[in-house]
């Protein structure tokens, strides 16, 4: 019993430093000095509103504990029949609901990515293989365009070097919605195929790979850009055997002289807009090297983070022949190949996020 009432303990310790933290962040929101510096404003008007839900979760375990004790008391104390009846009732009724809500509670204390609401810029590119390999990110692409178009994502193609039969050596794109980056990061890695390539006439299995880089997108205010760090070149569009586009110069490329990262934009008919999507993305690559840093730290603790900044780890494999996708990093295997080169692959995102979530809460302390 003793043992138990200690978990108790510790769950509302942990929420009631929570509750501290919100009551601070509630007085901040409101300081004028606080309201006028619009980026720490922004943060923690986001952190108020996360920590909304544990707060109201927190109030009805606290009442839901004084219940518990109330109606021990009451078998304690009272002598008469019916009433501890009505005690004892209301003891088995509470005790049912008390260890459901404490597993919700664990979940809601498992620290969040702070970057998982956000939008995501995906890359892929084709690795070994030649042609073949080409055709694999071709093949990546189009089911990552399926998968958001089922959640009705927005999928927009920064950039793209056509491979020489089909499909792609690389190709770049922006994808917007609902928590995109959170489901999309466990996409980070090298994808490898095994099947019989159209060019074979031996009818031989070949192995080819493809990577894929997946990063949050920044916001205005996650990162300064300063014009005098930015070179802007503009050219010509061009498409697949180098034929122009179209005959204005509207392809856009921007290097950013201290980090030496360039973006290039060729994929709207105006220059504007390619000059507007190259510096939201510019933005994004320089956030993602302080990214990493938090990636790499954190990868060390979790032997399930997948969106870990070890981008050359081999993290699935898409074995044609056998019509098998295994997932490494949790050891998952399905056999419904074509269903997940249309695009269904939520069923392996979830078992991921379960594992993830599973090692984030062995960091809070507080698993069964």
């Amino acid at each position: 019993m003793s043992e138990h009432n200690s978990e108790n303990n510790m769950i509302l310790k942990k929420l009631e430093g929570v509750k501290m933290r919100f009551d601070e962040v509630s007085e901040l929101i409101t300081d004028p000095e606080v309201m006028s510096d619009m980026n720490r404003y922004v943060k923690l008007n986001k952190e108020y509103k996360d920590l909304q839900p544990i707060i109201s979760t927190y109030e009805e375990y606290k009442q839901l504990l004084n219940n518990l004790e109330s109606a021990k008391q009451v078998l304690e104390t009272e002598q008469e029949e019916e009433l501890r009846e009505m005690a004892k009732d209301e003891l088995e009724e509470l005790n049912k609901k008390k260890e459901p809500l404490e597993e919700r509670i664990k979940m809601l204390l498992v620290p969040k990515d702070p970057e998982d609401e956000k939008n995501a810029i995906v890359e892929i590119r084709a690795g070994a293989g030649g042609d073949e390999a080409s055709i694999f990110a071709g093949d990546l692409y189009r089911m990552y365009v399926k998968f958001s178009e089922g959640k009705n994502w927005k999928v927009e193609v920064t950039d793209a070097s056509e491979g020489t039969v089909g499909g792609f050596k690389e190709v770049v794109m922006k994808i917007s919605g609902e928590k995109v980056y959170g489901t999309f990061k466990y996409e980070s890695g090298v994808h490898r195929v095994q099947r019989v390539p159209q060019t074979e006439t031996q009818g031989r299995v070949h192995t080819s790979a493809a990577s894929v880089a997946v990063l949050p997108e920044a916001e205005e205010f996650d990162v300064e850009l300063r014009d005098e760090d930015i070179r802007k070149d503009i050219f010509m569009s061009s498409g697949p055997g180098g034929q122009s586009v179209n005959t204005t110069y509207s392809a856009v490329r921007l290097t950013h002289i201290p980090s030496g990262i360039v973006v290039t934009c060729q994929d709207e008919k105006s220059q504007t807009k390619n000059l507007n999507k190259a510096r939201t993305e510019l933005r994004s690559r320089l956030y993602n090297l302080e990214y990493q840093k938090y990636l790499n730290e954190i990868a060390s603790k979790r032997k399930t983070m997948v969106s870990t900044g070890d981008r050359s780890a081999k993290i699935r494999t898409y074995n044609f022949p056998q019509s098998r996708v295994t997932d490494h990093r949790i050891n998952l295997t399905l056999y419904n190949l074509d269903s997940v080169m249309d695009g269904n692959i939520q069923q392996i995102i979830d078992q991921l996020q379960m594992a993830e979530n599973a090692e984030r809460l062995k960091e809070t302390g507080l698993e069964a």
